[in-house]
């Protein structure tokens, strides 16, 4: 585990002053994680004096990250003063780019929405995807949806190799993302601290921090978006891995039942994702072109929906199982742009396939993130560092999108036509 991993995911403080750093971090976590919380309870929790615990208290509270909130009755003694995250003390943005949309989304420091933008397009250029990003932060400005002289930075969520991986109706021109200068682009119109993830990642930390996370520390996150991603979460902390490939499962060989011979070993991310399902649509004569279509399907439509996710849910569930062998988590979350209903409907099918396998498995759940979750967790990344939250990783601060995809993982040829064979 990394040094700095280690560091932000310690709850322990230290009572000597060359540590007021770290202890600075493991008081506004403790606050973060449990509040409201007394600085009794903060000092049990810490390992820290309660002078100490004080003393930090009261500088964050000067500083307005923190706040008194409320006053404990029914113990004996003084009532206790209760603290938590000041909502205003910190405001942060997020942007996700999409193969099908770009969204951004405006928070506070209790991860609170204030703002959203959000722009339905497919697969855009470069310069139109920063641009509307450009436009949305202006927009919050002006709308003074956040205190600009409160801003933590601003975090961007993408898919790596987000111009090299061939998509059904992908335009040629697509690849100028492959060595496209995020960061040189975004220096043009603002000199806030910028932070650049894998947007399945970026999922995942939104989780960790604003959903089940808060519950569960370890946990693998499944992203099903346009393409397929996944994230790996232990004890709290983001594992990229030592190339970056931690948690891609939509490169997972994966025995695709209804495949022609030869082509039945695919990638689980060319059988599982939204594009998948509308091509699997399409070959049926119906048109989707965003998730909200799926809501307003006629009976026939709304059918062959609920057939294309139980086949999805097969595999689905070989994964988690495949997932909980391997890394044991306490559980495995879905999420993504698939709408809420569809996803609750997936996962009663994979509940019916894990029924009936012997096999462990780790519970399975619906993620508590809207479809908004990828941009969430992006701006999650500036208040992760602002908040010293355990998902806080400085190399967001000079991270570029991984680019050069690997011979040896290149999509198999003919997958769409192979879809279509399936459902004829």
């Amino acid at each position: 585990m990394r040094q700095a991993e280690r560091t932000m995911n310690d709850l322990t403080g230290s009572n000597s002053e060359l540590a007021a750093s770290h202890n600075r971090g493991v008081i506004l976590r403790a606050i973060q994680r449990h509040q409201p919380i007394s600085r009794t309870e903060l000092a049990q929790r810490s390992g820290l004096t309660k002078q100490t615990v004080t003393r930090i208290a009261e500088r964050l509270i000067g500083e307005k990250l923190v706040l008194e909130a409320r006053r404990r009755h029914g113990q004996p003694g003084q009532p206790s003063i209760e603290l938590e995250i000041n909502p205003d003390g910190c405001h942060s943005i997020g942007a996700y780019i999409a193969r099908d949309h770009v969204a951004v989304v405006a928070i506070d420091a209790s991860g609170a929405v204030r703002g959203r933008i959000h722009t339905e397009v497919a697969f855009a250029l470069p310069e139109q995807a920063i641009g509307l990003i450009e436009e949305a932060f202006a927009t919050f400005k002006r709308r003074r949806t956040i205190d600009e002289r409160r801003l933590a930075g601003l975090g961007i969520a993408l898919p790596d190799w987000l111009g090299e991986i061939p998509f059904p109706g992908m335009p040629a021109a697509y690849a100028s993302w492959t060595g496209y200068d995020v960061r040189g682009r975004v220096a043009a119109f603002t000199d806030l601290p910028l932070y650049i993830e894998n947007d399945a990642i970026a999922a995942a930390i939104g989780e960790l921090n604003y959903g089940l996370g808060v519950e569960s520390r370890s946990f693998f996150y499944i992203f099903i978006g346009s393409g397929l991603g996944g994230a790996v979460v232990l004890d709290g902390v983001c594992h990229h891995g030592v190339t970056g490939l931690s948690g891609e499962i939509g490169w997972l060989p994966t025995l695709a039942a209804d495949m022609p011979e030869g082509s039945r070993i695919q990638p689980l991310g060319q059988l599982v994702s939204l594009y998948v399902l509308y091509e699997f649509m399409a070959a049926h004569g119906i048109t989707i072109t965003a998730p909200a279509d799926l809501l307003s399907l006629d009976l026939r439509g709304r059918a062959l929906v609920s057939d294309w996710l139980r086949g999805a849910a097969r595999y689905i569930a070989d994964a988690a199982i495949h997932i909980g062998l391997l890394i044991d988590p306490d559980a495995v979350l879905i999420g993504g742009r698939l709408p809420v209903q569809l996803l609750d409907e997936m996962l009663s099918y994979v509940s019916e396939y894990l029924a009936r396998d012997p096999r462990p498995a780790p519970a399975i759940h619906r993620a508590a993130g809207s479809e908004d979750a990828t941009a969430l967790g992006a701006a999650t990344m500036p208040l992760a560092e602002v908040l010293r939250l355990e998902s806080y990783d400085p190399a967001q601060r000079t991270r570029l999108p991984l680019t050069g995809l690997p011979p040896v993982i290149h999509p198999m040829p003919g997958w769409a036509d192979a879809l279509r064979r399936e459902s004829a």
